[in-house]
């Protein structure tokens, strides 16, 4: 198992723990990993971070797709894979319709399409084998459409990126996680149960058998983020998580397309799922949060004093995740994880 760390997203005001990072770097840790939502980007601080670290890869979780075409996510993905001496991991996904539609301002129309087209474009960019032509329903390059010129003319990228550079996709709904492993190299999820793999396992070889042969978990990478806080008082470590569980299953999405609900149902929590949902949607926050149980916490992250992290972390690294991407402001919690996964 290969650790990575998240540092996400910022909130009023850009921060990156570069200090964090480096810790991270020296303990082994792989990867680390930005996000973006409504705020900052996920790209400027991997630069950040690239220019002031040596050999930890650098992946996006995630680039939106609505806010960039492929064709400048492909030049933004090798440029800075070339500056950082090939370390990129270029993470996708489509968002969600409040801010695909809220905050980018275009459709949210037909997302399993869209990803397939974007992947697609992205990989024939870094392939550099032909000048880029591509005819689907979501792009359209050269293109031909309204408004168009017909100036127009399919080009080859310029620089000549690394052809392999990893491509991963998030993905909590089912068919998402198939089409993931079926076009990329790994799949990203928000949440995992590690004792119900089998919940996402179906999905992930539903998608390699389309690959005839050539995927498998073998050279797939299954990277789930996990936070891990440090701390004797439990009910205090599982607030925020708490929070946050609500928010996402309450919360990030309409009430009959909610794909981090469905997937908190699918692993055991079906009762709980809907009255957290029920009291976020009725505007009840701090009921939703409390309805959340420990047990759904405990299932999900790793929470509370060293030995009950290291006896609850047995059963991650007897699954079948290839990347555990650890969620932690603590010091402490990086170098723990760095050593259970070691020993």
């Amino acid at each position: 198992m290969r650790l990575g760390l998240m540092v996400g997203y910022s909130g009023a005001q850009v921060a990156v723990d570069v200090e964090m990072i480096r810790e991270a770097e020296t303990l082994g840790y792989e990867s680390v990993w930005t996000a973006e939502a409504w705020g900052s980007d996920a790209v400027t601080p991997l630069a950040w971070v690239a220019a002031q670290t040596k050999k930890i890869k650098l992946g996006t979780a995630i680039m939106q797709l609505p806010g960039r075409s492929p064709a400048n996510t492909a030049m933004t993905a090798m440029t800075l894979d070339a500056l950082s001496g090939g370390r990129f991991i270029l993470g996708l996904g489509t968002s969600g319709p409040q801010v695909v539609e809220g905050w980018h301002g275009v459709p949210f129309n037909k997302p399993l399409t869209w990803m397939r087209e974007y992947v697609t474009i992205v990989r024939k960019i870094f392939a550099r084998q032909e000048p880029l032509v591509f005819e689907g329903e979501h792009y359209q390059i050269p293109y031909r459409g309204p408004g168009a010129t017909g100036l127009g003319k399919p080009l080859k990228s310029i620089l000549h990126g690394r052809p392999e550079i990893p491509i991963y996709t998030g993905s909590m709904a089912p068919k998402g996680q198939a089409l993931c492993a079926e076009i990329a190299d790994g799949v990203l999820l928000t949440c995992m149960h590690p004792e119900r793999f089998d919940v996402i396992e179906r999905n992930l070889n539903e998608g390699f058998a389309k690959t005839g042969g050539a995927k498998s978990l073998a050279n797939f990478d299954v990277a789930p983020t996990v936070a891990v806080i440090v701390g004797d008082d439990l009910d205090a470590c599982r607030m925020p998580l708490k929070a946050s569980l609500a928010l996402y299953i309450g919360g990030m999405g309409a009430r009959d397309k909610n794909f981090y609900g469905e997937y908190i149902r699918r692993v055991g929590f079906e009762e709980d799922a809907v009255r957290i949902q029920d009291l976020y949607l009725a505007g009840k926050k701090n009921e939703a949060i409390a309805a959340v149980p420990d047990e759904l916490v405990d299932a999900l992250h790793l929470v509370g004093p060293k030995e009950r992290i290291r006896e609850r972390f047995q059963a991650w690294k007897s699954s079948k995740v290839g990347t555990l991407i650890v969620g932690t402001q603590q010091k402490e919690a990086l170098r723990l994880m760095a050593e259970l996964v070691q020993s």
